[in-house]
């Protein structure tokens, strides 16, 4: 294996491995797949690392950031010392989920693979800037669409692909492929079939934006590894650390405080405001500026909490219940029954 080693978080790279701070910016475990890559290819990583900028001693702490830039440099070095068009499918071989740190964790213990993708339209910002995922629902398909921000290397793009569609199958089952794949990326001189062997389905190239399409009723499917006390905690972790990332973004900062003072039911606009060091006034035009407004925070952030919790056996409602913020569960009931049609026992019930 490479000379690349995995600290402990807090005593990696400082954030500004990124050349430019204002760059987009991406997790730098990810960094630890394609140097696993370089060695199955007989090519010594540390070297090449070097040659790009990047220390040898990278952490997986999620906090450690390399800039857009330094990955795409970093890549046409690995496609030219290997000669290896279809590279970022190799790389996709090695990427797992811890790599992604608390957001693996929180992937890995979805109870559905419609879960799993709804977290990763949540939390994506923690990966990489430089992309947006979205989810839709058409008819009998759910979109995965990828909109990229910024120039996006073709390789990034084959290896975050190919380690989405073996994780699914990792966690559902072997023979899940999706209905079609689309990619940003040019179509290689050499041809496609490495896509088509890897996602079985049909592949297109140069399209506006990248977009996996799955059959829904898959998605809906209840995965044997799911932990939602597991998922809850490391979707928690996810959001501090979003937090610090997105310093300047007022729903970030608004949801991480919404989590941190349900629980004690003194979760008010103007205590949020002045956790986030601002007047409520500035905190509603701030938000109003996002679109939304911190009732539309709070209804969201209890309702998704509150679908987490209740998959969670152990708990009982009245517990649910002040967790989130209510004064007695026929409250709570009334709410959660608003935001999903169902009662909080009904929603239990569901396969």
């Amino acid at each position: 294996m490479s000379g690349l080693k995995t600290g402990t978080p807090g005593d990696g790279v400082e954030s500004p491995l990124c050349e430019d701070a204002q760059q987009p910016s991406n997790i730098g475990s990810y960094a630890l797949a394609i140097a696993k890559a370089l060695e199955a290819s007989h090519v010594d990583s540390v070297r090449i690392f070097r040659a790009v900028g990047i220390p040898a001693n990278l952490s997986i702490d999620p906090m450690t950031r390399l800039s857009t830039t330094t990955m795409t440099r970093l890549y046409r070095a690995c496609v030219d010392v290997t000669n290896n068009p279809y590279f970022g499918l190799t790389v996709a071989k090695f990427l797992q989920l811890p790599h992604l740190h608390a957001l693996g964790y929180s992937l890995a213990a979805s109870g559905s693979l419609m879960d799993f993708c709804r977290r990763l339209e949540r939390y994506f910002r923690l990966v990489t800037q430089a992309a947006k995922v979205s989810l839709t629902e058409v008819d009998d398909e759910v979109l995965l669409r990828f909109e990229y921000l910024v120039e996006f290397c073709g390789e990034r793009e084959d290896a975050f692909f190919g380690f989405m569609v073996r994780t699914m199958r990792l966690l559902y089952r072997p023979e899940f492929n999706p209905l079609r794949v689309e990619l940003h990326r040019p179509m290689p001189h050499e041809g496609a079939e490495p896509y088509e062997v890897l996602f079985c389905a049909p592949v297109s190239f140069s399209q506006v934006s990248g977009l996996l399409v799955f059959d829904k009723a898959d998605l809906l499917q209840n995965l044997s590894g799911s932990c939602p006390e597991l998922a809850q905690a490391s979707d928690s972790i996810v959001i501090s650390y979003l937090a610090r990332l997105d310093k300047n973004d007022v729903i970030t900062g608004v949801t991480q405080k919404i989590i941190e003072f349900l629980p004690n039911g003194k979760c008010s606009r103007d205590k949020v405001a002045s956790a986030l060091c601002m007047s409520p006034a500035v905190l509603q035009r701030k938000l109003s500026e996002r679109g939304t407004t911190f009732q539309q925070l709070l209804d969201n952030t209890r309702k998704e909490l509150a679908c987490n919790y209740l998959r969670q056996a152990s708990r009982p409602v009245t517990e649910i219940t002040f967790l989130l913020g209510f004064n007695d569960t026929s409250n709570f009931t009334r709410a959660f029954k608003s935001w999903t049609g169902l009662s909080p026992t009904d929603f239990r019930r569901q396969p």
